[in-house]
């Protein structure tokens, strides 16, 4: 059975920071590629950023509006990835989606969620201005 568990979550003020982790079980998690995405109120969701698998080089793809302020790092010893956010904006305000995909086409849409096939729950991360 697949597991995916996102931590990390909560309210925090604009310019402040917080760490997300997302725990994988059931997946050979060094052949997954990794993905975080996040759907505000009202909102479709939309990727935020992701992490190729060990097999294709664990290259990192961000969207525009978090380059520079976010990144996604991964542990394939401990099947974690995490996603760590600075600077945060109340524009940044969401529920945060961790996502795993392992077939060939995921690598080639690390930021379409057409890629994945399994998600976590979300956690919740409200930013205050």
């Amino acid at each position: 059975q697949v597991q995916l568990v996102e931590s990390g979550g909560g309210l925090v003020q604009a310019g402040g920071s917080l760490r997300l982790s997302c725990a994988a079980s059931g997946i050979t998690f060094r052949s997954a590629v990794m993905g975080w995405f996040r759907q505000a109120p009202g909102k479709e969701r939309e990727f935020v950023a992701a992490k190729a698998d060990f097999w294709s080089g664990g290259a990192s793809q961000y969207a525009d509006s978090v380059k520079g302020r976010f990144t996604v790092s991964r542990d394939n010893a401990k099947n974690t990835v995490d996603l760590q956010m600075n600077s945060l904006k109340p524009e940044d305000t969401a529920v945060y989606y961790c996502a795993s995909g392992s077939r060939s086409e995921s690598r080639a849409t690390m930021d379409r969620e057409r890629g994945y096939d399994y998600w976590g729950q979300g956690t919740q991360v409200t930013v205050s201005s």
